[in-house]
């Protein structure tokens, strides 16, 4: 579910276009060659490893935490209630979902953006269209967005599901493929290398601003801080995907889930479609994919020339951006409608399709006015706010459990801790062991008679007389 209404279409994009344009970026251009594709997967896997997952970690475990140990609505603003109280019902609370809602719109608009400019680059590679125009951006956005909206409107729930299946399918197929057929034993090695670089370079990686680097600063903010930006504008969307899905677990399941294994998964993928780009650079193409670095659109297609089954490989690669474009389109309206009307289980038509048709409007616009770069810019001015917000998120979610924490270790009686599930079978022992007045008799003869002397010794310390009366029940 993630992948196919979360990261689906960034996976696609950015797979070959992002290493081989750290590869051949000018400012890296006095480093060996070796230094330039070490550093092409450490950006790559920086920006799409722990850090991006912690942002929809801090937002997803907010609402799960306050959802399901507070018992509140699965809203975006129960995430201030140790701060807010019940004023989250009111005007603070409107105003926390409505910069949520901001935020996720223009989310997942860029992201979407991404998508048809990639659709349409191969559309024209394999002949289907005769450019890369916004007139037939138009026509993609038209087809694809109606889809979504009939898929949202119609609640195919099952439909959208068997689609991402599989589409989760074709994408590990078209992963091992290229592992296989491409250079294997280099991309296992550049794997593990990767890995090893990234952990040496994290503390280093998380508070490097290039301060004092000038050439490199305008790098820095065009893709590492857009990058942080994104993120923050896609966690209230992922966010609540993952709460959704996260009834029963610990914290710790939680964390290691999203930190580790959807990670490591990304990794994987950037390896090797990323490392692969970059070997066939080197040894085949001779510059030809690294000249092409500035068309980060066709990118992709470009680097399918270099493997078998080109043509069919190059529509199997349309058919996942589509799919993954109907779901995230399909998903993001469902949970703009369930932030906009407050989790109402029933939603009017006509709103649905308004959030599809403004969604298609908006990244019209933005592509027509200043493309990919409009779509970013945007991405920035809505991620602002809303990191303020997930800042609270966390306040308030320490808040919390340090409350959970001081009462847990309070030695109170078992029956007024909430239910967690553990040492139920001592609760149902004392559920039906109480079955006849024996039974009955014996429980306050032993038990409740010794806590009736601690409490009297207790009331003597502070010179306080109390006497334990007891009579016999006739009945």
């Amino acid at each position: 579910m993630l992948f196919a209404a979360g990261m689906g279409i960034g996976l696609m994009y950015f797979s070959v276009a992002e290493p081989m344009q750290h590869y051949s970026n000018e400012i890296f251009a006095g480093k060996t060659l070796v230094q330039r594709t070490q550093n092409a997967q450490l950006y790559t896997f920086f920006h799409w490893g722990i850090h991006a997952w912690a942002i929809y970690g801090v937002v997803g475990l907010s609402l799960a935490y306050f959802t399901y140990r507070y018992r509140l609505p699965l809203s975006l603003r129960s995430c201030f209630y140790p701060l807010l109280k019940d004023k989250i019902k009111g005007r603070w609370g409107n105003i926390i979902d409505v910069f949520a809602l901001c935020s996720t719109f223009f989310g997942i608009t860029t992201t979407l953006g991404f998508g048809v400019v990639q659709i349409n680059s191969g559309l024209q590679m394999l002949n289907v269209v005769p450019e890369n125009s916004f007139v037939y951006q138009v026509m993609i956005v038209a087809v694809l967005v109606s889809l979504s909206i009939f898929s949202a409107v119609s609640g195919l729930d099952k439909g959208v599901k068997i689609l991402s299946g599989i589409n989760i399918a074709s994408v590990i197929l078209l992963l091992l493929f290229v592992l296989i057929l491409g250079p294997t034993v280099c991309l296992i090695g550049s794997f593990t290398e990767g890995i090893g670089t990234y952990i040496n370079s994290f503390f280093s990686l998380t508070f490097n601003t290039h301060i004092y680097e000038e050439n490199t600063q305008p790098w820095f903010y065009n893709w590492t801080i857009l990058y942080w930006a994104w993120w923050i504008s896609w966690s209230p969307y992922v966010g609540l995907f993952i709460a959704r899905i996260s009834k029963g677990r610990t914290i710790r399941e939680f964390v290691g889930a999203v930190l580790i294994l959807l990670t490591l998964f990304n990794f994987i993928w950037m390896s090797v479609f990323g490392g692969s780009a970059i070997w066939f650079d080197l040894h085949t193409a001779n510059g030809a994919l690294s000249a092409l670095a500035g068309n980060p659109d066709a990118l992709m297609f470009s680097f399918l020339e270099y493997l078998p089954l080109t043509r069919a490989l190059s529509f199997i690669v349309i058919s996942i951006i589509i799919i993954f474009f109907v779901t995230s389109a399909d998903s993001g309206i469902f949970v703009m409608n369930s932030i906009a009307t407050k989790n109402a289980e029933n939603s009017p038509k006509w709103q649905t399709i308004s959030w599809g048709i403004l969604l298609a409007v908006l990244a019209l616009m933005l592509l027509n006015a200043g493309g990919l770069a409009a779509l970013q810019s945007m991405t920035l001015i809505t991620a602002l706010p809303f990191s303020i917000i997930m800042l609270l998120f966390i306040v308030s979610l320490m808040k919390a459990l340090s409350i959970d924490r001081k009462y847990y270790e309070k030695d109170f009686s078992r029956t007024t801790v909430p239910w967690s599930g553990a040492s139920w079978k001592e609760r149902l022992k004392q559920i039906v062991s109480f079955h006849d007045k024996s039974s009955v008799d014996e429980f306050i003869n032993t038990s409740i008679h010794e806590a009736f002397i601690e409490l009297e010794s207790e009331f003597a310390k502070s010179n306080i007389q109390a006497k334990i009366n007891s009579y016999e029940n006739p009945l």
